[in-house]
């Protein structure tokens, strides 16, 4: 918890709250259905929830928005953002149910209002509009792209267009030679820690396909 304090000193009561009680019930949904590696339960802030809030440090979700979070697994990046930007609604999609099942146990210990869960396929959700979808490494990009097809919205609110904001990690020059207006964002110029050395932030910005 030291370490989102570090990086994020202002946040409320409420937040501090529910940021410091991820930890216990992460690791008892980890023993009933295992989502998280043994590993990275033991650092779970360094690993998951600081790394989702990355994010956070190249854009600041008005309040309002509409966020996607695609292949979310355990619930990251979407749970710890969710916590960060009450006032955000965030949709958080995963193929996999008995990993959603994880993420609905956590919203509902953190009374996360701001959070609801789809166990879909992401090409399968047809039926709203986002101002921004996440995602954490789930795909090539190109495949991402070709998933979110026609899920953007087409009304702009922040300064960063509407569109992909992706954690991954390493060499993306190949994977991203077909997008010019794609912007690279190291978090290393974010956190100090060497697990991020490596990870990045990619803002990719999609245009509103009616």
């Amino acid at each position: 918890m030291d370490l989102i304090l570090k990086y994020f000193p202002n946040l409320t009561e409420d937040q501090i709250d529910k940021f410091s009680k991820l930890s216990a019930l992460y690791q008892d949904w980890n023993l009933k259905i295992n989502v998280v590696s043994r590993k990275d339960i033991d650092e779970l802030y360094l690993r998951h929830v600081l790394h989702s809030l990355a994010i956070a440090k190249v854009i600041s979700f008005k309040d309002g928005t509409k966020i996607m979070d695609v292949g979310t697994g355990g619930g990251f990046p979407g749970v710890p953002l969710a916590i960060l930007f009450p006032e955000c609604h965030f949709h958080l999609v995963d193929s996999i149910g008995k990993k959603l099942k994880v993420v609905n146990e956590v919203v509902a210990g953190l009374k996360l209002d701001n959070v609801e869960t789809t166990n879909s396929r992401v090409e399968e959700i047809n039926d709203d509009y986002y101002d921004f979808i996440i995602s954490r490494a789930v795909a090539a990009m190109p495949t991402f792209v070709h998933w979110i097809k026609g899920k953007i919205a087409k009304d702009q609110n922040h300064d960063l267009k509407n569109g992909i904001l992706y954690l991954k990690g390493g060499d993306l020059s190949a994977e991203l030679q077909d997008y010019k207006t794609a912007k690279i964002y190291p978090i290393s110029a974010f956190f100090d820690e060497a697990f991020y050395d490596t990870k990045k932030v990619v803002h990719l910005p999609i245009k509103y396909r009616g």
